[in-house]
């Protein structure tokens, strides 16, 4: 059965997901209480559980206020003794059950982003943070190239109709980095005149799929000889191995 999942927007960019039936909602990454405070009060929807991904205050800086007006709800999240709120500490391989809204999810530990970064994965949906984004991946502000590579390779061993919860709206500006990778990547021009389309309807583009990802994104397509080629004549290098390509890319999307 899949998940309901709703985005909170906050911010300028983010989302909280709030998962949900017509009763209970769990959110992932409450960088802010007031809207989900308040989305709460408009679905008339009582909050369960916070699920925390990783420390970045913009994912974590609305866990206290809402603990003032959900008292003694769980709090899951990575083992980081610095997110003081977390009641359930989780590792690689970790099951977390979620009885009001009867699903269960599946934690991985995904460091690059940060390295203390976690997933939630479950009835085919994951939530990923700022692991993996549409047509791009997170910036490596603590991990190295080759643990951000590795991390993202635990994602695309997933069914590949899996539902992707990125929590930033940060599609198309990864779309034109994307398209400097691969220009002639059909896939990739359609996908962004869709994209274009829901930002004008102020829509998201999100979820994702992990298919689409593999299709698009050139962080998961350095096996492809489109990508390996572009990328080494960037480099002014020959580029043999995926974990080099991968390294090189990002080096290359960060002064893109």
């Amino acid at each position: 059965m899949s998940l309901d999942v709703h985005p909170i927007s906050a911010f300028e960019d983010n989302y909280i997901w709030s998962i949900h039936n017509q009763q209970y909602c769990v959110v992932v990454d409450p960088g802010d209480a007031t809207p989900v405070i308040e989305y709460c009060k408009d679905e008339q929807l009582t909050l369960v559980a916070i699920l925390i991904t990783h420390h970045h205050s913009d994912h974590t800086g609305g866990i206290d206020t809402l603990l003032q007006s959900y008292p003694d709800i769980p709090v899951y999240g990575p083992q980081n003794p610095k997110i003081q709120q977390i009641t359930q500490r989780l590792k690689d391989g970790d099951h977390i059950e979620l009885p009001h809204l009867k699903h269960n999810l599946s934690v991985m530990e995904v460091p690059g982003h940060t390295l203390d970064h976690i997933t939630y994965y479950g009835e085919g949906s994951l939530f990923c943070g700022d692991t993996l984004f549409s047509a791009g991946c997170g910036r490596l502000f603590e991990g190295t190239p080759l643990q951000m590579f590795q991390s993202l390779a635990k994602f695309t061993a997933l069914p590949r109709e899996t539902k992707v919860f990125c929590t930033h709206e940060y599609t198309l500006a990864n779309i034109k980095f994307a398209k400097a990778v691969e220009p002639d990547n059909q896939a990739l021009v359609e996908y962004e005149n869709w994209a274009v389309q829901q930002r004008i309807n102020n829509l998201p583009t999100l979820p994702s799929t992990i298919e689409k990802e593999q299709n698009i994104n050139p962080f998961l397509r350095c096996d492809m000889n489109t990508v390996i080629t572009s990328v080494s004549k960037h480099k002014e290098a020959l580029l043999t191995s995926e974990e080099t390509v991968f390294a090189s890319l990002r080096h290359w999307k960060d002064n893109f």
